[in-house]
């Protein structure tokens, strides 16, 4: 696998991510308070991941940081980075994390975006041998969200078909990665029986995209996990009857990158990171299609244009737009996750 990010944009997007995971405020809590006792900071609560505005966009910027290391491990900034990540990554804040994922609250809290981020995290650090201390760390967090995933996902009857955090399709996508990559059967088996129950006899795609908030597709999301699970020309079989005559002029919303008017706008930002996930998913699938498929140059074309106008928003429009999440994305486009041969 062969990547457009040259070391000095990596070094740029690990300086940014280590700063982020550091950064208490501004802050976004989402908690459940049902008494004064409650009110705890986010750092009290959440020891690891309490950076970077939010307890999910934390753990996949520290799944960012542990990517670049990974892959390139003299980028400049990376003794600092390994710095910071050797003093949030110990045993005892991992303890903490993983205890509130015991309780109650655990049970939906961050489900499943950062559930499956945090099993991203877990698996990347866990099939490098340059991690193997923070994944020792991490190991207990890692497995409570594991059952935690196998109890839900096993009984979720209906997907959600959303363009924001609750995607189903997205996150059992990072979560069937990870189970490949770690060898986790079990867990894989789960996520492809979800998949299949969910969205296998989907049929003539309805859904008007984007919305002004999504930052993935809810149509290609859903075809980018079922290429993982259907063989080649079952899933060009499928992705023809998903979405008819994709080419036609009504399917241009998916084929064309959506404007960004205000990259600056926590919401706005969201359209940026559209271009992303759409990018990665379109060459997938035009990867996975049979050959000679007709929708097979359509897809790297897509793929194309939605990264080129994507990676222009990654850096410079603040912290609260896009800086505390988007960097994840861009990455995840151009190295993807758990191979240590990556070409910067």
């Amino acid at each position: 696998m062969t990547s457009t990010l040259d070391p000095e944009t990596a070094a740029a997007l690990l300086d940014s991510a280590i700063a982020n995971v550091q950064r208490d405020y501004p802050v976004h809590w989402t908690h459940v308070i049902t008494s004064p006792e409650d009110l705890r900071t986010q750092r009290e609560l959440h020891p690891v991941f309490a950076g970077s505005l939010d307890w999910h966009s934390c753990v996949h910027q520290t799944w960012l940081a542990v990517r670049l290391l990974r892959v390139n491990a003299d980028l400049p900034g990376a003794a600092k980075a390994r710095e910071v990540l050797d003093g949030l990554l110990t045993p005892e804040n991992c303890a903490v994390e993983a205890d509130f994922f015991r309780g109650g609250l655990g049970a939906w809290w961050e489900r499943p975006y950062g559930w499956a981020w945090l099993l991203t995290l877990d698996a990347e650090l866990r099939t490098w041998s340059g991690g193997a201390q923070w994944s020792a760390a991490l190991a207990p967090l890692g497995a409570v969200v594991r059952d935690r995933w196998l109890n839900w996902i096993t009984g979720a009857r209906l997907p959600v078909r959303v363009g924001t955090h609750g995607n189903t399709a997205f996150a059992t996508m990072l979560v069937l990665e990870a189970a490949l990559a770690t060898g986790d059967d079990e867990l894989a088996s789960a996520c492809r029986a979800a998949a299949t129950r969910w969205y296998l006899d989907d049929k003539g795609y309805g859904g008007f995209e984007p919305d002004a908030a999504d930052f993935l597709s809810p149509a290609l999301t859903e075809a980018d996990l079922l290429r993982r699970v259907l063989p080649a020309s079952d899933f060009g079989a499928w992705l023809s009857a998903f979405v008819p005559d994709l080419a036609e002029a009504r399917w241009a919303r998916l084929r064309e990158p959506a404007t960004v008017d205000d990259p600056a706008d926590p919401y706005g930002a969201h359209l940026a990171g559209l271009a992303l996930s759409r990018s990665w998913a379109w060459r997938g699938i035009g990867e996975s299609l049979p050959a000679g498929h007709p929708y097979a140059s359509l897809a790297a074309a897509a793929a194309e244009t939605h990264a080129e106008l994507g990676w222009q928003y990654v850096f410079g429009y603040g912290y609260e737009g896009a800086e505390h999440w988007l960097g994840t994305f861009a990455a995840y486009l151009d190295i993807g996750a758990f191979k240590d041969r990556v070409t910067l």
